[in-house]
């Protein structure tokens, strides 16, 4: 049988080749939910925790493959840092208390137009889901500072999908299983603002997968890793899947 299956995911010049979507996962820390660098002020919590001396080369070269791997569930970033299971679990543990202090603070906020874009996603009748590479502790602090309980029907962290977080397509997978939403992968839109986020979308088969620029990761990196449409915010989601909205 032959398909008849005729988009292009690598064309960012045609937003309505993708069939019709009906179920959008979105990425929450730089996508969503603008945390002003509060990553790396709970990963220096976490450092020290494992007695990582602040300044040091050591400390440097940790940072740096924070900022490398954000968007990545964020205990198998610690496992890679630190190697033993004992020393990576102290490390998240350290890294979600003190994000979540950070987060109770008031640290967080929407990105301008996030809400408003997710409630326009539903009112055309979408089915929403947050994901995360956040514990569920830290995500339910967000969604808890922001007031978004309830925004939408499901909001998954790494543990909900098996422990696998991005790069691997579990989040997405789980979110499409579990909505019942769409009747094929291809249905399915993923937005986020790392290069993770959309390996996790390419991966997954979404029909569409695009790439933010309110967070960690370029244009150039986003394209390079799969991003069929790249553009300057969530906001501008909505009017993409309407198909009166290009790529930025």
């Amino acid at each position: 049988m032959h398909s008849t299956d005729t988009t292009h995911p690598t064309d960012t010049t045609h937003p309505t080749d993708t069939p019709g979507i009906r179920l959008v996962v979105l990425d929450m820390a730089g996508t969503t939910v603008a945390d002003g660098g509060l990553v790396e002020q709970a990963f220096a919590a976490a450092a020290a925790a494992l007695g990582v001396e602040p300044g040091s080369p050591d400390h440097a070269d940790k940072l740096a493959y924070v900022r490398a791997t954000m968007g990545e569930s964020k205990i198998s970033v610690f496992r890679h840092l630190f190697g033993a299971e004992e020393a990576a679990q102290r490390a998240n543990a350290a890294f979600e208390k003190a994000y979540g202090e950070l987060v109770d603070g008031g640290l967080v906020a929407p990105v301008p137009g996030a809400r408003e874009a997710i409630e326009d996603l539903r009112a055309d009748g979408r089915t929403v889901v947050l994901s995360t590479g956040f514990a569920r502790v830290t995500q339910d602090a967000i969604l808890g500072a922001l007031g978004w309980r309830g925004l939408v029907p499901l909001t998954l962290c790494p543990a909900d999908a098996g422990g696998r977080g991005r790069p691997y397509p579990d989040m997405v997978l789980t979110a499409f299983l579990r909505t019942g939403a769409a009747d094929s992968v291809r249905q399915v839109a993923v937005a986020g603002d790392t290069t993770y986020d959309m390996l996790s979308g390419v991966r997954a088969g979404a029909g569409l997968v695009a790439g933010v620029l309110t967070g960690a990761h370029g244009r150039s990196d986003l394209s390079a890793a799969g991003a069929t449409h790249v553009l300057p915010s969530v906001a501008a989601l909505p009017a993409l899947l309407r198909g009166d909205g290009g790529a930025g």
